[in-house]
């Protein structure tokens, strides 16, 4: 399994919100770019990161600036969600380094134009599941929607994504573990594989969803952890490969 650390972007700086609630904001760190430089020294083999103020319908977000930064400042992998509305956003950070691009407000509001997505970018395209109470939520997690997440996991796989990113958002940020039912139960309905989200609190955490028996369960971002030093990501990064 493999760890993904998380940067979470707002004006610039690297945060961490509770639950998505723009009022429960944390600021860890003002430059991001170290940020990113230190999880890649470390050991990361993909970095997450997320634009807020895209993901919240912001005007005039600083944060593709910032990422173009960390993409050019590290040789990891830059996986990047957040306010991603069109095919001309994906080219563009396509463009300028990002690995993958995450999707979620357009996967849950517009599942129908996804496919034109996958068609021209393939695996670049991940969708993001945030969901609360097994709901799915957009934009920003400030919209709920009909959609439960088994059933958006089945339909964007069906439109050929290959990845899912769940995140229990009741749990984001709150350092209460992952809610690992739920997300197999998300493999379980797309079939795809799965990166976790949300919650991870502690190196047991980690194990239990490295020792879940599900294949296609092969990857976690941890963020809010790691900031309050919970852990060191190179702990967890051994935790996640760790047998016997």
């Amino acid at each position: 399994m493999i760890v993904i650390p998380a940067i979470d972007l707002k004006n610039g700086l690297c945060v961490r919100l509770m639950q998505g609630r723009k009022s429960e904001m944390t600021v860890y760190n003002e430059d991001p770019i170290a940020v990113a430089k230190e999880f890649a020294s470390t050991g990361a083999e993909m970095i997450h990161v997320v634009d807020l103020d895209g993901a919240f319908n912001e005007a005039d977000s600083p944060n593709r600036t910032v990422v173009k930064k960390i993409v050019d400042a590290v040789d990891v992998p830059i996986e990047f969600g957040g306010g991603v509305r069109s095919l001309e956003d994906v080219q563009q950070l396509c463009d300028s380094g990002v690995a993958r691009v995450v999707l979620g407000t357009l996967a849950a509001e517009s599942p129908d134009s996804l496919k034109a997505f996958v068609d021209r970018f393939s695996s670049t395209i991940c969708v993001g599941i945030d969901a609360r109470d097994g709901r799915v939520m957009s934009r920003g997690w400030e919209t709920s929607t009909p959609l439960i997440a088994i059933d958006l996991a089945r339909s964007v796989a069906s439109r050929g994504v290959q990845r899912i990113i769940y995140t229990d958002i009741s749990r984001d940020g709150m350092l209460v573990g992952p809610n690992v039912e739920q997300t197999l139960a998300v493999v379980r309905a797309g079939n795809v594989r799965v990166t976790a989200s949300g919650g991870v609190s502690s190196l047991d955490d980690i194990k239990r969803l490295r020792d879940a028996g599900e294949p296609l369960l092969d990857s976690v971002i941890v963020g809010k952890a790691l900031y309050e030093g919970k852990f060191k990501l190179e702990d967890a990064i051994r935790a996640a490969d760790f047998r016997g």
